[in-house]
């Protein structure tokens, strides 16, 4: 159902598109036609920006730079043989590379172009992060968000998660952390019977508890309180 979802929001987001070029002379079909292009660059941005780390402030620039050129210079490439191909359909005659059309010059704008990618890709963002919250899946690796990253994750790598505020943390076995904003409760019906609330606050993998005592539950070394609220689950379950 998720990826359908994701699928009607790249539908939806292309005809908007197509309806914002077809002021450019194009017909509805040769401005759908233009406006997949935006695809690749917008799923490219989608993909290498996340990867960026921005805690390197000099080395985060220059590698924003040549994404940002790279995309720009695919995405009007894109744009120039699209518009070629329809041009010469129009016109009825074979494709020569001696008869190039004039491009409109939006498509050849930097800054528009830019505006569009970034509209698609930070809308796909907010869309998938909405998603991770409201309708998380069964089954299989869980995918979701931290820190504009997508993460998927088998459900015997996570250790527990914890909840805190309006955030939760998610702490794989090997050590790992996720922040995401998913709360525990959708947490607790995505992971199913393999993992066991202990607190308002936890949401721990049974397969990884070791020992139960009183008020505390331990996974490994790690020890995590027990509420009175759940100590009978915990005492059947385990």
């Amino acid at each position: 159902m998720k990826r359908l979802l994701l699928i009607s929001y790249w539908v939806v987001s292309i005809l908007l598109v197509a309806i914002v070029l077809s002021s450019l002379g194009y017909s509805f079909p040769e401005a759908l036609l233009i406006g997949t292009m935006f695809l690749p660059g917008a799923l490219a941005a989608k993909f290498f920006f996340p990867k960026v780390n921005f805690k390197k402030r000099r080395t985060a620039v220059r590698e924003s730079v040549f994404i940002v050129l790279g995309i720009l210079a695919g995405e009007i490439l894109l744009f120039l043989l699209t518009h070629y191909y329809i041009t010469a359909l129009r016109k009825d005659h074979p494709l020569s590379i001696y008869a190039m059309p004039d491009l409109p010059a939006l498509l050849t704008n930097p800054v528009f172009i830019a505006i569009i990618l970034t509209a698609l890709a930070a809308g796909c963002w907010f869309f998938e992060s909405w998603l991770d919250r409201k309708r998380p899946g069964r089954g299989g690796p869980v995918s979701f968000t931290s820190e504009r990253k997508r993460v998927s994750l088998r459900p015997e790598e996570i250790l527990y998660v914890e909840s805190n505020d309006d955030a939760t943390l998610v702490v794989t076995t090997d050590g790992r952390r996720f922040k995401n904003y998913t709360p525990i409760s959708q947490w607790e019906a995505l992971l199913g019977t393999g993992f066991l609330r202990i607190h308002r606050s936890y949401l721990v993998n049974k397969a990884a508890v070791t020992r139960v005592d009183v008020d505390l539950l331990y996974l490994g070394e790690l020890q995590l309180p027990i509420s009175r609220k759940y100590k009978d689950a915990v005492a059947n379950a385990l």
